[in-house]
C-alpha cells in the first residue's frame, strides 16, 4: 500500500512539472480553436485528479488472486512497451506517420503474444485508417515522412 501511494504522489509531482511546461507553450501556428495546450493541460489534470485519489484514499486496493503479478514478465513488457514509444516518437518525423505507427503497431501486437501475419495486416490497417480520420477527416496534418511522394 505504501508503495502505491509513493509511486502515485511521485507521478503527481510529474503531473504538475509537465503542466508548469505546458502551460507556458505557445506554438507559431494554430489549427486548434483553442490552441495547442489546451489538451496536454486537460490530460495532465485528468491525470493529477486520478493520481491525487490514489495517494489520498482511505482503503488499500484489494486485488484478486486471479489477477497476474507484477512479477518479471510484466515489468520487463512494460519496458518494452516504454522502449517502442520512444522509437515511436524517434521515427515520428523521418518515416512519417504511417510507417511508424504500422511498425511500432505491429511490434507491440507482437509484445502481446499476436501472430505476426494478423499483426502486421491489423498494424497498416489502423495506421492508415487513422492518417486518414486525423489528416484528411480533423484536418490535423500529420507528416508522410518516406511516403511523401503520395501527397
Amino acid at each position: 500500500m505504501l508503495f502505491q501511494r509513493l509511486f502515485s504522489l511521485g507521478w503527481l509531482v510529474a503531473c504538475l512539472a509537465f503542466a508548469v511546461m505546458a502551460w507556458n507553450y505557445h506554438a507559431e501556428f494554430s489549427y486548434e480553436p483553442v490552441g495547442p495546450r489546451a489538451f496536454p493541460l486537460l490530460m495532465l489534470g485528468l491525470m493529477a485528479a486520478a493520481l491525487l485519489w490514489i495517494t489520498l484514499r482511505p482503503t488499500p486496493v484489494k486485488h484478486n488472486p486471479d489477477e497476474q503479478p507484477l512479477d518479471a514478465s510484466v515489468l520487463g513488457k512494460v519496458a518494452a512497451c516504454i522502449a517502442l514509444l520512444l522509437v515511436y516518437a524517434g521515427l515520428f518525423e523521418p518515416l512519417g506517420f504511417i510507417v511508424s505507427s504500422a511498425l511500432v503497431g505491429l511490434f507491440m501486437a507482437r509484445l502481446y503474444g499476436g501472430r505476426w501475419l494478423p499483426s502486421a495486416i491489423a498494424a497498416v490497417l489502423i495506421a492508415i485508417g487513422m492518417y486518414l480520420l486525423f489528416d484528411k477527416s480533423l484536418d490535423v496534418p500529420l507528416p508522410l515522412g518516406v511516403l511523401d511522394f503520395l501527397e
